[in-house]
């Protein structure tokens, strides 16, 4: 499937020399003159790389070939991720260089989102909150509490994470994974 000039709008999914981009960012121009333009921002699904393509009216992209699926996280092995599709019971498995930071949020049996392009998989997404145990950190200086003072935990996964002061060994506590910040502890 084609899509023409008049369907572009941010979030599109496309597929220009055979790789798939998002569209981030779609201006509508009308000139005095000639043909409505239609300048892109798009973004490389594969590399994160970003380029702006001007169109004409009545252009045309491909749609890509881009499908999300349910994925449950299983292990790490090396260097690679294997997560399990829960319906078809098929095996991903995604570099570290793909997941780059996300790792720290992942713990055995979590549900995450996988993106797969030809039925490869490009892309992982975490929940956009999850709740870790804190493996590690240096107790609390007691009456430090007129101020928003931080320390580093290190969790379950062996990420780190800024929290409150007041957050011990054995805590459990929500991370937003989309910015990486602490949000709460979870009462157990």
């Amino acid at each position: 499937m084609a899509y023409k000039t008049s369907d572009f709008r941010k979030g599109l999914r496309v597929q220009i020399d055979g790789e798939p981009y998002i569209m981030t960012g779609m201006e509508f121009v009308k000139p005095g003159k000639g043909n409505a333009l239609y300048k892109c921002k798009l973004k490389n699904l594969l590399r994160g790389t970003t380029l702006s393509r001007t169109y004409k009216g009545g252009d045309s992209l491909d749609e890509a070939d881009i499908m999300e699926t349910d994925a449950q996280y299983l292990y790490r092995q090396g260097d690679t991720f294997v997560f399990m599709n829960n319906d078809s019971y098929e095996q991903y498995e995604i570099s570290a260089d793909t997941i780059e930071e996300d790792w720290k949020y992942l713990k055995d049996g979590m549900k995450c989102q996988v993106t797969l392009f030809n039925n490869l998989p490009i892309l992982m997404t975490p929940p956009n909150h999850v709740e870790l145990k804190v493996e590690y950190c240096e107790p609390g200086a007691k009456g430090d509490t007129s101020t928003n003072v931080t320390k580093p935990v290190k969790v379950e996964t062996g990420g780190e994470f800024l929290t409150p002061i007041f957050i011990n060994i054995g805590d459990v506590i929500r991370i937003d994974t989309r910015t990486g910040e602490y949000v709460e502890r979870v009462k157990s």
